[in-house]
């Protein structure tokens, strides 16, 4: 079945979203917009759009997380408890690398980077141009950094998507020119993608993989794959412990969401 561009640009931002609801929040971009109520409204207009039965009111946590409308006492919740979640010591409560979910589900030593799994998400950003994000150093199989190759492989099928409309409009007679809404959409989308670009560390900065060199040849084929080997694995048991060990009514929120996107 053909998706839509829109779908493709639905799926990018709840992954967008979801990656921004797990990376460790270092400024307080997150918690503003937890407090300003942006947060819940952009789920809920995503999963709609996605035909994701969802909506924050009604997640697990939610009535708590609305108690703290000031974005420092926010703030003040989140760092410590993604610490305690995410980072921990000895042990994060939650671990957020597929590695780690994947070794302990076979059973052996759970390391990070030098572990099958981490490996095969690090070939597979390479295949897709992408690297590791200059000035980092942590695997490449967390769970924000899974979600952001997701967004970038969506991007670049919505942008795909549009393309193909436009030819399919030519061969039946019209000139393929985009409506006003058309040529904002993909402005946006091909904006989206720039930023990946300019951001990345990859093997080759700023050279982008055609469509067609993609794993699976094309960004459709590889969304599907990654989806099936890797986050379809283990992302549903992350976001299920998240939602069961966090102390914040936040992460509880956001794994929720995870979970029903994932699935």
């Amino acid at each position: 079945m053909t998706v839509s561009a829109n779908i493709w640009q639905a799926r990018a931002a709840m992954c967008e979203l979801l990656a921004l609801s797990f990376r460790y929040p270092e400024d307080k971009v997150l918690a503003e917009a937890i407090a300003s109520g942006e947060w819940g409204e952009a789920a809920d207009e995503i999963a709609g759009a996605l035909g994701i039965d969802w909506t924050a009111a009604a997640a697990p946590g939610a009535a708590e997380a609305a108690a703290l409308p000031d974005p420092d006492d926010i703030q003040k919740e989140l760092r410590p408890e993604a610490t305690r979640l995410f980072v921990g010591a000895p042990e994060a409560a939650c671990s957020p690398y597929e590695g780690v979910w994947r070794a302990k589900a076979e059973g052996v030593q759970p390391l990070l980077f030098v572990n099958p799994h981490s490996m095969a998400v690090e070939r597979f950003c390479k295949a897709c141009g992408l690297g590791r994000p200059e000035g980092t150093n942590e695997p490449l199989d967390a769970v924000w950094t899974e979600l952001e190759l997701l967004e970038y492989l969506a991007l670049r099928a919505a942008a795909d998507a549009m393309d193909a409309a436009a030819e399919a409009d030519v061969e039946a007679g019209g000139d393929g020119a985009p409506t006003e809404e058309q040529a904002a959409q993909y402005k946006e989308v091909g904006d989206e993608i720039d930023e990946f670009d300019a951001e990345d560390d990859g093997p080759e900065p700023g050279d982008v993989v055609a469509s067609a060199d993609l794993p699976g040849g094309s960004p459709e084929a590889a969304w599907d794959e990654f989806m099936a080997e890797h986050a379809k694995v283990w992302m549903p048991q992350f976001a299920e412990a998240c939602e069961k060990d966090s102390r914040v009514p936040f992460y509880k929120q956001a794994a929720s969401l995870l979970g029903a996107f994932i699935k």
